[in-house]
């Protein structure tokens, strides 16, 4: 494959098509005018290999796109880019800040891994998968910012699993209403709980529970990320911004008892920029 080619598109206008996941998982990363410098370039990079199994219908065509992706990244750090928007600001961030190639390839690696449409075996299989995409990106943002200190990598790699939950629970009424369901499934056993039972829509008391252990993990590691704030750099704290958004809807999910289903859940929240903006003036995550 060629340097200058474009990745393959999905099928349609030949254009790349951004689906609801992947809108998701950028507002819950993203930190709107707050956000560290180079952030929206890194987050076009997983967006674009993120939504890769949202946009196609058939797997060879993402294998290709990762292989895109993959070969990017060794020519970016060959100094050789490919012609492609996204591929160029990437290497001009790797240049400015001398980006750990290891954290791009993870993300590459087990994005290709989860190209298969099947629900994760357990929570730590979801959890893992979330260490190898969010929290690769987190580390990657320490890194623009000029942080690399052990504290807030342990801060990055709790959140980063958190925010792979909240997403996985966000697009849980989308992937059901495709007939899709990737809700760990040891949990869901452990509830009673079938695939059928979400792909239905359903609401009873066992399928919220469901949804209460998952949501607990993630408010789990989130308090843990900030139970040794004070050890973590002041520098850092821009990174993690994207816990405003996973307070958020963590809060809102308890709010409507569980019910994922519930409408309210897909709307974005107004005051995120305010709560934001708060955040960031009393320097806490």
């Amino acid at each position: 494959m060629g340097r200058s080619a474009a990745p393959p598109h999905a099928e349609g206008d030949g254009r790349p098509r951004r689906a609801p996941v992947a809108r998701a998982r950028q507002r819950e990363g993203g930190g709107g005018g707050l956000e560290p410098p180079g952030a929206r370039r890194r987050g076009a990079v997983l967006c674009r290999v993120g939504a890769i199994k949202d946009s196609i219908t058939q797997k060879t065509i993402g294998l290709m796109r990762m292989q895109f992706w993959r070969e990017a990244v060794e020519d970016i750090y060959c100094d050789n880019p490919p012609h492609q928007p996204v591929a160029t600001e990437l290497w001009r961030a790797v240049k400015r800040h001398n980006l750990t190639k290891m954290w791009l390839m993870k993300i590459i690696d087990e994005r290709e891994k989860n190209l298969d449409d099947r629900a994760y075996r357990n929570i730590q299989e979801l959890e893992m998968y979330a260490e190898n995409t969010q929290s690769a990106l987190l580390y990657l943002t320490l890194e623009m910012l000029g942080v690399r200190d052990i504290h807030a990598d342990h801060a990055a790699s709790h959140i980063g699993k958190a925010q792979g939950i909240v997403t996985c629970l966000r697009a849980t009424p989308y992937h059901s209403a495709r007939q899709k369901v990737f809700l760990p499934m040891d949990i869901c056993m452990l509830h009673g709980v079938s695939q059928e039972d979400f792909i239905r829509g359903k609401q009873e008391k066992n399928v919220r529970d469901v949804i209460y252990d998952i949501a607990s993990q993630a408010h789990i590691h989130l308090e843990h990320a900030r139970s040794f704030s004070k050890k973590v750099p002041v520098k850092a704290y821009p990174a993690f911004f994207c816990t405003v958004a996973l307070d958020d809807y963590l809060c809102n999910v308890r709010k409507v008892d569980f019910n994922i289903f519930h409408p309210s859940l897909q709307k974005k929240s107004t005051l995120l920029p305010l709560h934001l903006y708060i955040r960031s003036w009393k320097k806490t995550y």
